[in-house]
């Protein structure tokens, strides 16, 4: 099922996914690979590198709910529990500072590769 989630959520991307996404794409981002909408047990992770891994989530206002906050939480300690780094943004966040995401997705990739990638950003 998370399958199919993320076959239909790739399909309808929102602006900002699709900003983050032609960043990640084709290792254009200091050659990492990402994939999008990835599914991780039950859940499906917006943007995902296997290799550092670190999963970017990017938040629309629905997130501001109290029982998805809690949602959010919950699946962030699953993840962090398989050793997976969350970086949250709202989308907003990225729209508006996409300089200040766009280090801080470098720094975290690097930080958890020990530095082994060159950097190409």
């Amino acid at each position: 099922m998370p399958s199919q989630i993320a076959r239909l959520l790739r399909k309808r991307p929102t602006p900002a996914e699709k900003l983050l996404w032609r960043w990640l794409r084709g290792r254009r981002f200091s050659r990492f690979k990402f994939r999008r909408q990835h599914p991780i047990g039950h859940y499906v992770l917006d943007f995902y590198c296997c290799e550092a891994r670190l999963n970017i989530e990017l938040d629309g206002g629905g997130h501001n709910d109290l029982a998805q906050e809690l949602r959010d939480k919950e699946r962030d300690e699953f993840l962090k529990a398989q050793g997976i780094l969350v970086l949250r943004f709202l989308n907003l966040s990225l729209l508006k500072n996409s300089d200040g995401v766009r280090m801080m997705i470098w720094e975290a990739l690097h930080e958890r590769t020990s530095g082994q990638q060159q950097d190409s950003r």
